[in-house]
């Protein structure tokens, strides 16, 4: 990678130097090649959309904006041997810092290796100047070195540099935030049987965990640490759904599953919106490339249920009613327990267990709550 430097200066002197030779030859996708023949017979090629992008080089005056490339590029490659993954971006602001230079109001160079194998049989350079891009290959194999100029190229280009930029960014911060949405069922369990009288069931598919999640992963100790805390609110909705036509009914202050004797119930659910505070420790490894690879941990939470409501749908004299009632239903305001997690890349499995019951103690159906389902990481 110590070449690079060297390889856009003697490209900017190939190309403006005079006694350089051309060669004109078609491209994939329209493009145009101009093959620059240097004293050494190495060669550049160079591609470019059309003749206007070449134009548009001229005004960043390359023969001192090279002069900033060239100290930026070594920083980025100094910067790469210390790291730990295959590409390493930096981010320059030359016009701040030298108002007056015409040079580009931001720089960002990325310097990776191909394979991403650390010692690399190819490497490359992202040099975006402003919303131009330049890409440098420079392959061990042969003498020839690819130079790319231009939007055609340089659009995806920009997307990949932001967004590994983004990543190694957020790996660096020992702070960050993250957005989750956390899909899953519930189910109450340890429930007595009932005396007398039949037991009550809660529908698997229907009874649903809904979970927005907003947490703060804090890295514990140094860069390279694969321990995090993680916390954050989170505002989720747990539905209970009962089966066998029950419904919840509250006979003498106390919340009881009571069988409907006169309609057919197509849905009855209790619905309950909780605000949670989870604390977690995670253990987080990257693979080779930087990139997560997978996750495990567990801890704790707490809650406060925010609201709560009954819904029935059925039919009556022809029509579809749908009755909703709000009312705290004998639940139980705070929640705790335990929860854990295990994942790979971007998905999650998830499990949490109330420690407490659902429903105050002899004022509703005892149980305690537990949900699991899939985390959907941002």
């Amino acid at each position: 990678m110590k070449r690079f430097s060297a390889l856009l200066a003697f490209l900017l002197l190939a190309v403006l130097a005079p006694g350089r030779s051309l060669a004109a030859s078609s491209a994939p996708a329209n493009d145009d090649t101009i093959m620059v023949k240097l004293p050494n017979q190495a060669t550049m090629t160079l591609y470019v959309k059309n003749k206007e992008q070449l134009r548009q080089m001229r005004t960043y005056k390359l023969d001192s904006l090279m002069l900033l490339l060239d100290a930026y590029i070594t920083q980025a490659e100094a910067a790469g041997q210390n790291s730990k993954t295959d590409q390493v971006t930096l981010e320059f602001y030359p016009a701040k810092e030298r108002p007056g230079t015409n040079a580009p109001e931001q720089i960002r160079v990325t310097v990776r290796s191909q394979d991403g194998k650390g010692n690399a049989k190819t490497d490359r350079v992202d040099v975006m100047l402003g919303k131009m891009g330049v890409t440098v290959k420079d392959s061990d194999n042969d003498d020839g070195v690819s130079v790319h100029i231009g939007r055609s190229v340089s659009e995806d280009s920009i997307r990949n540099v932001e967004r590994r930029a983004r990543q190694e960014e957020k790996r660096n911060r020992r702070v960050h935030q993250d957005f989750s949405l956390d899909l899953g069922l519930n189910t109450l369990v340890n429930r007595p049987t009932l005396v007398g009288g039949e037991n009550f069931d809660l529908r698997p598919v229907g009874s649903r965990y809904v979970s927005l999640n907003w947490h703060y992963d804090i890295r514990v100790g140094a860069k390279a640490s694969p321990l995090h805390l993680v916390t954050g609110p989170e505002l989720a909705f747990n539905n209970y759904m009962l089966d066998k036509n029950f419904r919840f009914l509250d006979v003498n202050g106390v919340t009881t599953p009571t069988k409907e004797p006169t309609l057919s119930l197509e849905k009855s659910k209790l619905a309950v919106t909780t605000l949670n505070l989870p604390l977690m420790a995670v253990l987080d490894f990257d693979d080779d490339k930087g990139r997560n690879a997978f996750r495990i941990g567990a801890g704790g939470f707490v809650g406060y249920r925010l609201g709560a409501h009954t819904k029935l749908k059925y039919e009556s004299e022809g029509r579809t009613r749908k009755d909703k009632d709000r009312g705290s239903y004998n639940l139980e305001d705070f929640q705790y327990g335990v929860q854990g997690t295990i994942g790979i890349r971007n998905i999650d499995l998830f499990v949490k267990y109330n420690l407490n019951d659902t429903f105050k103690a002899n004022r509703g159906p005892q149980g305690q709550t537990l949900s699991f389902g899939i985390s959907l990481l941002e």
